[in-house]
């Protein structure tokens, strides 16, 4: 498998991941949970298979970053099934995908970058986006949903998410899959208490149904989707893996509609393409620029 391949295939997975979540019967952190601990034992096991023997010396040295990025992909997946509850998947993936924008607003403070009229046209595109998307002035209830509740809710997501980005920036001299797999157990580790003492998991109360459905989001969304997304990296170009990442929000709205019949309106369609595409401009034409003579 080729690694254009591996990394659509991962992009694909994490598409799908909200159509597993929507029908697993319990708590958004005991979900959160159950997944962090499935699939950093299925990456351990690969690590094992493939000799990929880790560093405790270079762990240590980003041991600092390495716990704070690991809570924040646990609290970042607990807020990001929250979204799902609240609303629908393309709402839920759309507002998640402002990680970007964040990225671009903190990178000038945290990463000493330029904020550019480009990125800055970015932020504006991608704002009225999202203003389209919650659609003011429509019901913000409809059915079991709540869209303001749940659109903040993946917002707050994004946050952590883009935090993990920048945090990533500084991680040095370990391999993608190493930084995951120990992120992923340090999520585990961090939530483990917080799940005790909130959730106090029965797992013998999980129905089959559920019991199944974790089991595919830990080993299947988690433990291989990560593993063909790093091993991809390597062969792909910066801009080839910007481009086919949007994959995955696409696919998550397609995998709704066909899967829960969810639809989205004119309006909203209009709002998530300028969210994705006022994202995805700004790195192209940041990628062209940099290299003007």
């Amino acid at each position: 498998m080729n690694s254009r391949i591996r990394f659509i295939s991962a992009m694909l997975i994490f598409g799908s991941i909200g159509v597993f979540v929507k029908n697993i019967d319990l708590s958004s952190s005991s979900i959160a949970f159950l997944r962090g601990m499935l699939g950093s034992l299925f990456l351990i096991g690969v690590s094992i298979i493939i000799r990929k023997k880790p560093s405790f010396q270079r762990i240590r040295e980003n041991g600092i970053l390495l716990f704070f990025s690991g809570a924040a992909i646990g609290f970042n997946w607990i807020l990001l099934f929250q979204a799902y509850k609240y609303t629908t998947i393309s709402n839920a993936t759309l507002s998640y995908y402002f990680a970007p924008v964040f990225v671009m607003l903190l990178a000038p403070f945290v990463l000493k970058e330029k904020l550019t009229f480009i990125k800055i046209a970015s932020i504006i595109a991608a704002m009225i986006g999202l203003f389209l998307i919650v659609n003011v002035g429509s019901n913000v209830t409809e059915g079991s949903f709540n869209h303001t509740i749940g659109i903040l809710y993946g917002l707050s997501a994004a946050v952590l998410y883009a935090s993990v980005i920048l945090m990533n920036k500084f991680i040095k001299n370990l391999s993608g899959i190493e930084t995951t797999v120990i992120q992923l157990l340090l999520a585990t580790l961090v939530l483990l208490p917080y799940v005790l003492i909130k959730d106090q998991i029965n797992l013998s109360s999980i129905s089959l149904q559920s019991g199944i459905y974790i089991l595919i989001l830990g080993i299947f969304h988690t433990g291989i989707a990560y593993f063909l997304y790093f091993t991809s990296f390597k062969d792909l170009k910066a801009q080839s893996i910007a481009v086919l990442s949007y994959v995955d929000p696409i696919s998550a709205v397609v995998f709704a509609a066909v899967f829960l019949g969810e639809s989205m309106s004119l309006i909203q369609i209009l709002g998530g393409i300028l969210i994705l595409g006022s994202t995805y401009l700004s790195e192209r034409l940041t990628a062209q620029l940099s290299r003007t003579p």
